[in-house]
């Protein structure tokens, strides 16, 4: 499923390509992983059920959502929007609103009835772009390292 958006295009990254994602997980994590914990993790990641859609101007990736389906019991089939990042020159722009219009219309296509995700309590500019999505606070995301 690939759509253009004035120059910009939006697909799912082929599973054989995930690593070249990691330029942009590195820049939205301020390198918090080495890239060689990244690859271990996202050749376990395309494991599960997971995918990776893309941004692209033209040929170059410049934004990423990771994208976990599950179904919940308490709301069915669900795409869970996972690491957001679009490069900071492409911000501000309107193309976050395209990129999250492709993407319902992606779960909608897997059969998927709601979308969920979780954001950092300090990243402020997300929870105002997730609000006027539509998204809505339903519970708090706890973490423990074991």
């Amino acid at each position: 499923m690939k759509t253009n958006a004035m120059s910009f295009s939006f697909k799912i990254i082929d599973k054989k390509e995930i690593n070249s994602v990691i330029p942009l997980i590195q820049k939205l994590t301020n390198n918090k992983n080495s890239d060689a914990v990244l690859i271990t993790r996202f050749a376990d990641m395309i494991t599960q059920n997971y995918e990776c859609a893309g941004v692209f101007d033209g040929d170059v990736l410049i934004g990423v959502s990771g994208l976990w389906f599950q179904t919940r019991h308490y709301a069915g089939k669900s795409m869970e929007v996972d690491h957001v990042y679009i490069e900071e020159a492409y911000q501000g722009k309107g193309l976050g609103k395209q990129f999250f219009k492709w993407l319902y219309d992606y779960a909608k296509s897997k059969g998927c009835v709601i979308s969920e995700l979780n954001t950092y309590v300090q990243n402020y500019p997300s929870h105002k772009f997730y609000y006027n999505e539509g998204y809505e606070i339903f519970g708090y995301h706890f973490y423990k390292t074991l």
